[in-house]
């Protein structure tokens, strides 16, 4: 059975892929900011601590052994340039500490657990098109994170393949997530449609597939990898 610790599991992408992950068997310890279930572990990343507490306890869950990290947790609140000094560089530091150094921390353990135990091991990057083509002028920080996300996970594709520790990303675009619906509805809504050729936005489901394939059946060779899902709206 592969043993699988995935962040933000509670709702939006991560309960699709919490559930996808089900289905193939896999055992899931999944996370929330607060527990809804005995099988999702409470840990809030905006404190530094919490990331080490949150491993430690999936790996007992798991009889000491985590096979796939999936860094799916993530917020996205806007953050104007006109607002106050403090309040914009806050703002900037939890977004920051959220999406890219609590999963970046994670991986950090992945790595030297799989390196101690002489065991192979994947994570999976929950990312985002705004890593690539940027976001909105309220959503630098964001943007900042995801394009971070995508840099530590070539660089730890390029430095532990030899070792069998794999990393593969993905980035969507719009999805039909609760975390999305404020922006959606602060870019316009449906006129966000014209600038995506596939004509509507992802669904949690289409990205969760991606992941389950990426955490359990994507050949080494992979690794390193970025897959676009964003309807054609971004094209590398």
């Amino acid at each position: 059975m592969t043993n699988i610790l995935l962040t933000g599991s509670s709702r939006g992408i991560g309960a699709a892929i919490r559930a996808q992950l089900a289905v193939r068997g896999a055992k899931v310890v999944g996370h929330a900011t607060r527990a809804l279930d005995a099988d999702t572990l409470a840990a809030d990343l905006s404190d530094a601590a919490a990331p080490k507490e949150l491993w430690d306890e999936a790996l007992g869950r798991c009889g000491g052994r985590v096979d796939v990290l999936v860094n799916n947790a993530g917020m996205f609140a806007a953050n104007p340039v006109d607002d106050g000094d403090l309040q914009w560089l806050d703002r900037w530091e939890e977004t920051l500490r959220v999406n890219l150094t609590a999963a970046a921390q994670l991986s950090r353990f992945a790595v030297r657990h799989w390196q101690e135990s002489g065991n192979s091991g994947r994570i999976v990057h929950i990312a985002s098109r705004a890593g690539h083509r940027g976001d909105s002028p309220a959503h630098w920080h964001y943007a900042a994170a995801k394009g971070g996300m995508l840099a530590m996970h070539k660089t730890i594709a390029r430095a532990y393949a030899a070792q069998g520790i794999l990393s593969f990303a993905i980035t969507p675009g719009f999805t039909d997530t609760a975390m999305a619906d404020d922006y959606l509805a602060s870019r316009g809504g449906p006129g966000l449609l014209a600038d995506i050729p596939l004509g509507r936005v992802a669904t949690p489901e289409e990205i969760a597939r991606i992941a389950v394939f990426c955490a359990l059946d994507a050949p080494p060779s992979m690794t390193g990898t970025t897959i676009d899902a964003n309807g054609a709206s971004y094209v590398r």
